[in-house]
């Protein structure tokens, strides 16, 4: 049976995992996607809804509604071509029918090995996943409080070597969505779940938490604090020592006290910096300029502010590598890089901020590369150093340790994270270097699913691709690359990066025969 369809303008790539309308991936899923698959592959004919939850929870025993959901996905993404919604026919009491076109898709040679999702497993440590808290603020700008609360939290729990902390980007695409706790259990792969609500009226702030143990959804611990916002650092100490003692009240006083780290002595520039976090994570030109005067503001007000200096140099990284190249978007990311690495000894966002910047943009990385062992051994859960990490030592050249800072980010920063993008990329690149072509196009087209407007992800897909002799698809590829990123040169990317002869030698051979640039 064909393993690659043609649903009308869709091309279903089932081994990959992958939709695509025209030469797009479609932001879908890899279980809604598994669940297309076999409804396409049984076309006319009636699939059971056993069968579907077979094929998308293989092993796990879930509940009917989480079908409903992810074949609504499906409906919406289909929908876009005009009658697509009415592809997929409901069946009452017996389950779903595919009715809509379908053909073997051309160039069935492309077809990638298999990718398939799996739900994160449950690690020995205690994991943990700590959702965004409701606002309940009146102006719903304040949200941002409230995420900066979650952000504390997360980090401070992230510190206790004996707990797995789910990063930040995957626990927060449930936010306004009424999903059941067990259900977030098993999609994450997090024993206990950490749940609340934040009220700030003038200089007073209300948190609520409440801790869950997602397997059984019996509440472990709660609490509700009344505080000045001058005692915000304190209060997030307590909600993140009290779910600690909760979860695992064997670990050592000396851990516990790894929480506590050196804190902004400006609260004004604290809430500057919660802030321009939304604007930071993007990682996109748009919001990088947006994010620069709230985090300059904050070090106008105390110049030390390790955590400013890191997020800032973020964004100068980006506008360089995104936005023309300027030499004064590169200065200024180099000196906020090393200012966070100043000043930023004990914490591991500025550590893995800065060694990120310090190594994409100055090409220091054995001052990155001290820098991110040191931010681990702070905060062995940060998936953000994980994930700068893997990149950093990826373009470096040292595949064997890239390959293990991107699994271990995948692990703490499960499918749902959009930011994923960066550790499927540079296990993409740390595949290519290894010669293991087929996994380097896999990993790439994780990357593209992710980000599909990242330039360098299309081009870590057209190399290996023309590697396996794939030229066509490689061009195909190549012509996604100049697309988005007119001006890209292979020679301007290796000398812009400083890439090591092992890497940039081959890539550039791919790359002359997908037909980038030179």
């Amino acid at each position: 049976m064909a393993t690659a369809h043609q649903l009308g303008p869709f091309r279903l790539d089932g081994q990959a995992g992958i939709l695509y309308r025209g030469a797009e991936p479609v932001g879908l899923g890899q279980r809604a996607v598994a669940l297309l698959r076999v409804l396409v592959e049984s076309a006319g004919a009636p699939v059971s809804k056993d069968a579907l939850i077979k094929a998308g929870w293989a092993g796990l025993v879930v509940e009917e509604g989480n079908l409903t959901v992810q074949i609504a996905a499906v409906r919406r993404v289909l929908g876009q071509e005009p009658g697509g919604g009415n592809w997929i026919e409901t069946l009452p009491r017996r389950g779903y029918r595919y009715i809509g076109p379908v053909s073997p898709a051309e160039n069935e040679s492309s077809v990638a090995a298999p990718m398939t999702e799996t739900t994160p497993g449950l690690s020995d440590k205690p994991s943990i996943a700590v959702l965004p808290f409701q606002n309940l603020c009146d102006d719903p700008e304040q949200e941002y409080f409230a995420d900066g609360v979650v952000e504390e939290i997360i980090t401070g729990l992230a510190r206790i070597k004996g707990v797995l902390v789910i990063a930040r980007n995957s626990s927060f695409t449930y936010r306004g969505k009424a999903v059941d706790v067990k259900q977030i259990g098993r999609e994450l792969g997090a024993r206990y779940v950490l749940e609340g609500s934040v009220r700030k009226a003038g200089r007073r702030v209300r948190v609520s938490a409440q801790l869950i143990e997602a397997e059984t959804g019996a509440h472990l611990w709660a609490e509700r604090y009344d505080r000045e916002f001058e005692d915000i650092f304190k209060l997030q100490d307590e909600i993140t020592l009290s779910v600690v003692g909760a979860i695992e009240p064997n670990l050592r006083e000396a851990e516990i006290e790894r929480v506590k780290r050196k804190r902004p002595d400006s609260l004004d520039a604290y809430d500057l910096v919660l802030r321009a976090i939304p604007h930071v994570y993007p990682a996109t030109p748009e919001e990088a300029v947006k994010g620069i005067p709230l985090l300059e503001r904050a070090l106008a007000l105390q110049a030390d502010y390790a955590d400013a200096h890191g997020l800032l140099a973020w964004c100068h990284e980006t506008l360089f590598v995104r936005a023309g190249h300027s030499e004064e978007d590169r200065v200024a990311a180099i000196r906020h890089a090393r200012a966070a690495l100043a000043h930023g000894r004990d914490g591991a966002t500025a550590l893995g901020l800065g060694g990120f910047v310090v190594a994409m943009v100055e090409h220091d990385r054995a001052t990155a590369f001290q820098a991110f062992e040191q931010a681990l051994a702070l905060s062995p859960s940060s998936a953000l150093t994980l994930m700068a990490g893997a990149v950093a030592l990826a373009y470096g050249g040292e595949a064997k340790r890239a390959i293990d800072y991107g699994e271990r980010a995948l692990r703490l920063s499960p499918a749902q994270d959009r930011a994923n993008y960066y550790s499927h990329h540079a296990l993409s690149i740390a595949f290519f270097l290894t010669g293991r072509y087929e996994e380097a196009a896999n990993a790439a087209r994780r990357a593209i699913q992710s980000g599909p407007n990242f330039s360098i992800s299309h081009c870590f897909l057209a190399a290996p691709l023309a590697k396996l002799g794939r030229l066509e698809e490689a061009k195909t590829a190549a012509s996604r690359v100049l697309a988005l990123q007119p001006s890209f040169s292979s020679a301007g990317f290796c000398a812009a990066l400083a890439l090591p002869a092992a890497l940039a030698d081959p890539l550039q051979e791919a790359w002359r025969g997908a037909g980038l640039p030179t």
